[in-house]
């Protein structure tokens, strides 16, 4: 007996907060993303096996729209990247500028 794609995607949504609190949110929202996706891919391969060709169509609708969703996550995940990125890039300046300031006051009250 074959599991339906409605009860597999009812597991998944059942399963995501489980895997929320084991994982960061973008490596849970990118496994969720992936998982969803292949599950579609799967269901239209079935579905084109059987002669579904309306049922893949809507698979393929649901798949584009997962799709989009999923893309929109990358920008905030890059951009996330970007922040700690510069933030790293910030600190590592502002230890030059002490370490200048430093040489600066010896060089200014030494000599």
């Amino acid at each position: 007996m074959r599991v339906k794609s409605s009860f597999l995607a009812i597991a998944l949504a059942l399963a995501a907060p489980a895997i929320a609190m084991a994982q960061p949110a973008s490596q849970v929202d990118a496994a969720a993303c992936k998982a969803e996706e292949e599950a579609l891919e799967q269901d239209m391969a079935v579905a084109r096996s059987r002669g579904q060709m309306l049922r893949r169509r809507e698979l393929a609708e649901a798949l584009t729209a997962l799709q989009g969703r999923c893309k929109t996550l990358a920008p905030a995940q890059s951009r996330a990247a970007r922040i700690d990125k510069l933030e790293q890039e910030i600190r590592e300046l502002r230890l030059e500028l002490d370490r200048a300031e430093a040489q600066l006051r010896e060089l200014t009250h030494g000599g």
